[in-house]
């Protein structure tokens, strides 16, 4: 996936966006796009091309938990506009995501990096959460992910 499909999506959405002068869309999209070429430039520095799509996987997905960070706080302040400005930009963002993989998904991809990385103990809770990501970019919440394979390593699972 190291070609600029996404890349070429995303520039397409805030064009339309631009046209279509929505401004919330826009102002989302140019986030996105800054997260993008902040990322850019500091891999050029380790001599690293433009990211893949993968990495702007990671990007969205990390703008996205900000968001809900940012949400749960803005509720427990009792700033619901703000909360519901976070939730409208989170909405753009996950459209450039795929699919979110549901508990059971989650659970069975869990295993199957346990047992294809002859995980045997917490110490291998690396391996498996890299293959994890290399293998569902952006399609699961990697945090809910790592428990997952927590329990299936320390036997609770």
């Amino acid at each position: 996936m190291g070609d600029a499909v996404m890349r070429d999506e995303i520039t397409q959405a805030l064009k339309q966006a631009m046209k279509g002068q929505d401004k919330v869309r826009l102002g989302t999209l140019r986030l996105v796009n800054a997260a993008i070429k902040d990322k850019d430039i500091a891999g050029r520095a380790k001599g690293k091309d433009q990211v893949c799509d993968a990495e702007i996987l990671e990007i969205l997905a990390k703008m996205i938990k900000q968001r809900a960070d940012s949400i749960e706080q803005y509720k427990a302040a009792g700033r619901m506009e703000l909360a519901e400005q976070e939730a409208r930009e989170s909405e753009i963002i996950a459209e450039f995501l795929p699919a979110q993989m549901d508990e059971d998904a989650m659970k069975s991809a869990c295993r199957q990096a346990v047992s294809e990385t002859g995980a045997e103990s917490l110490r291998d809770m690396g391996k498996c959460m890299s293959a994890l990501k290399a293998q569902y970019p952006g399609q699961m919440d990697f945090g809910k992910a790592s428990g997952m394979v927590k329990g299936i390593l320390g036997g609770s699972g």
